[in-house]
């Protein structure tokens, strides 16, 4: 009866440091942990070994080649290419830009890892809407939501789709058959939940003369 009040008690403890930000979110994660494996709450050899208990280790290695590729691909500058390629091909037009980009962070998330996409566009967005004088909120929320929804196509999309594929034992291409028909159909909901909210949308403003 013990262990399970231990064990909500660190996670309690340690998800309040992590929400009010007292301390270093992974010095929080790995004293919780040690607390666990010290306390007897977690068996050490299941955390390492264990296929359903321990640690997921195919998600680990997924986001490090994942983080690996990304890294390449930035020194490119492939990234701030495309956006300030839409930001052309815009013409300054904040609806029409919006949609570019949620479509470049849709398209790419399903081949890499969406956090890391969001990781590379959102820096580029906000300069984007510094120089063009708009508000950058509505942008980075709709590419967050397209990346959400895009990464939900593929098994290494969202690291949570590596998690659902090797428990139920899905392939990529069972993973991409009967998720990317949804992804399509939804993928316009983005730009409606954003703009709505932000009708009339962002627009532009003078420069100081």
């Amino acid at each position: 009866m013990l262990a399970p009040v231990l064990a909500l008690a660190i996670f309690v403890g340690a998800f309040w440091f992590i929400a009010t930000e007292r301390a270093s979110k992974v010095k929080t994660v790995l004293v919780a942990a040690g607390l666990m494996t010290i306390l007897g709450l977690i068996p050490g050899a299941k955390v390492f070994y264990s296929e359903h208990e321990g640690i997921d280790w195919n998600v680990i290695f997924l986001l490090l080649g994942m983080m690996i590729i990304v890294g390449v691909i930035k020194q490119t500058g492939l990234f701030d290419f495309l956006a300030i390629w839409a930001a052309k091909r815009s013409r300054g037009k904040p609806f029409r830009l919006m949609v570019m980009l949620m479509v470049i962070t849709a398209i790419a998330s399903p081949i890499l890892d969406n956090v890391t996409i969001i990781m590379l566009v959102a820096p580029v967005t906000l300069v984007i809407c510094d120089r063009l004088h708009i508000a950058a909120q509505p942008f980075l929320i709709a590419e967050v939501l397209a990346s959400n929804i895009g990464g939900a196509a593929t098994l290494i999309g969202d690291p949570p789709n590596i998690i659902i594929g090797s428990r139920a034992g899905l392939t990529f291409n069972d993973f991409l058959v009967n998720m990317a028909p949804v992804v399509v159909v939804i993928a316009e909901a983005p730009e409606n939940m954003v703009v709505v909210p932000f009708y009339p949308g962002p627009r532009s403003t003078p420069e100081p003369g």
